[in-house]
């Protein structure tokens, strides 16, 4: 296959989605995210599977790509509803930190414009809250940074699983290629061989002295 085909394409894919899974990893990190973070892991292999596939002519590992790509759109979908509160669902929980924390995503006190000012809460309560934090002047609130991320994860993946199951259409179809050149050059070998022993059978001749 040539350099401008779909799996060259695959490849650019699979090297973009890998960069931005690294900085969506980083954020989360920095926020203590710890459901996205373990998505964030899972997709960076899987993603390194379908790169190495893609590559070294294995559809299999593709498939195992392609598979993942539409769990991960499942993924983030549930993200943006999370973060839109869409369905019930609040982003003031603390369901991406399994309920080890009360951190929120590090993009609610960091992001574009906003001015953090921590504010003295009662002896009660603990100043880890994020009750008592003030933000302000933020140019983007946290929630659409977090939709922005998903669906940029949501259109790569989209993308990347049209391509991988191209890719795989052409490597299946290159494949039964040569099995049946392979099947004719095993015929030909056996039934039109030069070499073929002849009926006639040689018996020794003995010289009379």
């Amino acid at each position: 296959m040539g350099c401008c085909t779909g799996r060259c394409t695959l490849i650019f894919l699979c090297t973009l989605q890998l960069l931005a899974a690294l900085e969506r990893q980083i954020f989360d990190f920095l926020g203590y995210q710890w459901a996205p973070i373990l998505g964030n892991f899972l997709h960076i292999i899987i993603v390194i599977l379908g790169l190495f596939g893609t590559i070294q002519y294995r559809p299999k590992y593709i498939v195992v790509y392609s598979v993942w790509t539409a769990l991960w759109v499942a993924w983030n979908v549930f993200i943006i509803c999370f973060y839109l509160e869409v369905g019930g669902l609040s982003k003031d929980t603390d369901f991406m930190t399994f309920n080890i924390s009360m951190h929120r995503s590090w993009w609610r006190e960091h992001g574009p414009g906003c001015v953090r000012r921590e504010v003295p809460a009662p002896a009660t309560r603990s100043l880890d809250d994020h009750s008592y934090i003030s933000v302000t002047g933020c140019i983007v609130e946290f929630q659409y940074l977090e939709v922005i991320h998903s669906s940029f994860q949501i259109l790569l993946a989209l993308i990347g699983f049209v391509y991988a199951c191209y890719v795989i259409s052409v490597f299946t179809e290159e494949e039964d290629s040569f099995d049946f050149i392979g099947g004719l050059d095993s015929y030909t070998y056996h039934h039109h061989s030069p070499l073929k022993a002849s009926p006639v059978q040689l018996k020794p001749v003995y010289l009379s002295k």
